[in-house]
């Protein structure tokens, strides 16, 4: 079974449902999520928020906090998760930011520097993930390892 077959199977088993804001996976997470028949028991909303601006207005990250931390660190990644759960009332909100590449990167954030986020009832939680290959490839590993959050995230396995 696929690892977004999963997901949808226990979303739908436990009546959760979930949203995302996605950066650098462009919508990917949320692709994955719909491809599964029936997703509209659990996927209520998709925002891809590549721009700054987006961020902020769309998922009430502050302005300060992009231009203090950068677009791709842990706080807005933790923030834009908060953000797309309030603003759609689901029960998890997820996010992505990130470089994929080719270029963007510098030697404190290479390309393949990731932060994925989750938040739900019983917190926010934010991982960082260093991947390597190419920018379809780093997308593609942000994805797996976001639908792999979800999966520890509604397991309890987070804390």
């Amino acid at each position: 079974m696929k690892q977004e077959e999963l997901v949808a199977n226990i979303l739908k088993d436990k009546g959760l449902t979930i949203a995302v804001a996605e950066s650098c996976t462009g919508g990917l997470i949320a692709n994955r999520l719909t491809d599964i028949e029936g997703a509209s028991k659990y996927f209520m909303a998709g925002f891809v928020t590549y721009s700054n601006e987006s961020k902020s207005k769309f998922l009430k990250v502050p302005n300060e906090l992009i231009m203090e931390k950068g677009a791709v660190s842990h706080e807005v990644a933790y923030k834009m998760a908060e953000g797309v759960r309030h603003v759609t009332g689901v029960d998890i909100g997820i996010s992505s930011t990130g470089i994929a590449g080719p270029s963007g990167g510098t030697k404190e954030k290479p390309v393949g520097t990731v932060y994925i986020g989750i938040s739900g009832k019983d917190g926010t939680f934010v991982k960082k993930l260093s991947l390597r290959g190419s920018r379809v490839n780093i997308k593609k590993q942000t994805s797996d390892e976001v639908l792999k959050m979800i999966l520890e995230y509604i397991e309890g396995r987070l804390m």
